[in-house]
């Protein structure tokens, strides 16, 4: 099984919900992020990626490294990811999807029925996510 390394976002707003990104052609949604280029470090990826994305300007200082995760890639059959997650922190409610990004919608960690997620997402980053909030209230708003 041949390997994507990429670097992706757990972007939150205050209130905890957190962004999730539809790339075009594809159905389920993930967090905004890509692929690693050469001699490129995760967070600058990151930071690029975010700035072609979603239009967002944010400083890798700025985050804060959630660890390493893994799981099937979901646009890529017979592939796997290897992220390097970081927590980034956001004010900003309202983004503008550019270069491959279809759609961006605000979701919350414990309300995602009806959401189509990318393995990562589903498996991985939003559970530790939901832990690392503390499991906050489940019920629906």
């Amino acid at each position: 099984m041949t390997t994507i390394r990429i670097a992706a976002a757990l972007l939150i707003r205050p209130d905890g919900h957190t962004l999730l990104v539809r790339k075009r052609g594809a159905s389920a949604f993930m967090q905004p992020g890509g692929k690693i280029g050469p001699g490129e470090t995760p967070d600058a990826a990151l930071a690029r990626e975010l700035k072609e994305e979603i239009d967002l300007h944010v400083e890798p200082a700025s985050f804060e490294v959630l660890g390493r995760f893994s799981a099937e890639a979901s646009n890529e059959p017979g592939h796997r990811v290897h992220a390097d997650v970081f927590l980034v922190k956001t004010e900003q409610v309202h983004f503008h999807p550019a270069a491959e990004i279809e759609e961006a919608k605000w979701v919350s960690p414990f309300d995602i029925d009806g959401v189509a997620l990318a393995p990562l997402t589903a498996d991985q980053i939003l559970p530790h996510y939901r832990e690392l909030i503390g499991g906050r209230s489940t019920r629906r708003r």
